[in-house]
């Protein structure tokens, strides 16, 4: 049962991923149909990730007051309206709106979702679980660029394909129930112990329902009052925030919105001339970003969260300097290095960085303030998303391919120390475990700092 929470509530992830990568599909069209210049040509980009800014701002709030599924069947809606609308626009300016739609529903999805897995899943298969959302992410970004390439002539046909997962997601969600943590934060705890044996698929009386329920009730206690934003900057709760914080920054500076929205123009600078190879050799790229994100799932609740950053880390920070070097010369084998660069790229990111900043930011924070720390979180996601999109197409003009990838290899490099100094080891750690280690005072990345689970 806990696959089938696991897979409809990724739903919202495959929706992510489509409506940031049909645009890559999409723009060979729109550039001579509205006279798109670059500028603007970052802006209707970019929008989906300013929506999504904003949703993300909200999303905490409406999970906590309406709770995870509301909030769910909220954003299937606005997935269906943002892509007929984009099918629809006449104009530059109603695309920007229908997309400035979409990006509010993947805000307020991409918290929801995976704290709703998270919440329901148990510790030791948590990690993959959330994963899920992840491969999800990618299997949109594959069948966006699939759509783009099927229906190259008709960029609306592009767009209103993405209604059909909208709606895909709204009937899933609907026939399901809310996670068992927030229904004992509502005080509906017979709800919340049948939920918990149904996802076990075990009996209501079993003893193992009870030791969970318990385990949630304990956490749940405390003074019965609504988290404020201040919570998050006190001593227990600021070294989980600055690890969720830092891992989505990090994630998005190091370039990965960059590769999938213009992934055909990347291609195009790297000496493929015809728009249709382009398009082939951008989906090869996003059958590799489906794969290693297998890979990924299968080691980050074996090998560990800490582990995997500094792999990932390590491989997209030589893989982005390999594309900066051959970006920089005419060098015709350098080219190739470009190329296989860019296939290391995002085979390390899509294995552990793309993963990893989702399920985390799922675990580490106390459940009175889980849902306001995956918001900041999700804004930083958002904001350093909207940064990357909007100006990788000005920067291009300015610095070139070379510059741009320099920086975001930088960025790898600092993602290695920023890991080593503040990232705990969350694998096989029970939720109220990891609360239990941020009261403690001792500094978090000593959590599980003696083995996947800190046993």
């Amino acid at each position: 049962m806990i696959y089938l929470v696991a897979a409809i509530a990724g739903m919202a992830g495959f929706l992510f991923g489509f409506d940031e990568g049909v645009i890559a599909g999409a723009l060979y069209l729109l550039r001579p149909q509205f006279g798109i210049a670059p500028v603007m040509e970052g802006v209707v980009t970019a929008a989906v990730p300013l929506g999504a800014l904003f949703g993300s701002i909200i999303a905490g709030r409406i999970a906590e007051s309406l709770g995870r599924r509301a909030s769910l069947l909220f954003a299937g809606a606005l997935f269906v309206v943002g892509a007929v609308l984009a099918a629809m626009a006449p104009d530059t300016l109603v695309l920007i709106l229908a997309r400035l739609v979409l990006g509010f529903a993947i805000g307020v999805a991409a918290i929801v979702a995976p704290l709703y897995i998270s919440e329901n899943a148990p510790a030791e298969k948590r990690g993959m679980l959330v994963s899920i959302y992840q491969l999800a992410i990618t299997l949109g970004i594959v069948g966006a660029y699939l759509v783009g390439y099927v229906f190259a002539e008709s960029w609306r046909t592009m767009f209103v394909m993405g209604a059909l997962p909208g709606i895909a997601l709204f009937v899933g969600i609907f026939v399901m129930t809310d996670t068992p943590r927030w229904l004992v934060s509502k005080g509906r705890t017979r709800e919340a112990r049948a939920v918990i044996a149904k996802v076990r698929g075990i009996a209501p009386t079993a003893p193992e329902v009870e030791s969970e329920l318990a385990a949630i009730q304990q956490a749940a206690e405390g003074p019965a009052r609504r988290a404020g934003w201040a919570e998050l900057l006190t001593p227990t709760v600021r070294p989980a925030l600055i690890v969720g914080v830092g891992l989505f920054v990090l994630q998005q500076l190091s370039g990965i919105n960059a590769v999938i929205y213009f992934a055909p123009t990347v291609f195009k600078e790297s000496g493929f001339d015809s728009h249709s190879v382009q398009l082939l050799a951008t989906m090869g790229i996003g059958v590799v970003n489906v794969l290693m994100t297998f890979v990924g799932m299968a080691l980050i609740d074996r090998l560990g969260r800490r582990p995997l950053l500094f792999i990932g880390f390590a491989g997209t920070a030589v893989s982005l300097a390999a594309i900066a070097i051959g970006a920089a010369t005419d060098i015709a084998w350098l080219d190739l290095v470009s190329i296989i660069g860019l296939v290391v790229y995002i085979g390390a990111f899509a294995a552990s960085v793309g993963p990893l900043p989702w399920v985390m930011m799922s675990e580490i924070f106390p459940p009175k303030v889980r849902a306001l720390g995956m918001s900041v979180a999700s804004v930083a996601n958002w904001g350093m998303n909207f940064l990357v999109v909007f100006s990788f197409p000005s920067l291009m003009h300015t610095i070139g391919l070379s510059g741009v990838f320099g920086v975001y290899a930088l960025v790898c490099v600092i993602g290695l120390y920023f890991t080593w100094r503040y990232v705990p080891e969350t694998s096989g750690v029970e939720l109220e475990e990891i609360e239990a280690h941020l009261r403690s005072g001792r500094p978090f990345r000593e959590l599980g700092a003696k083995g996947a689970g800190g046993r």
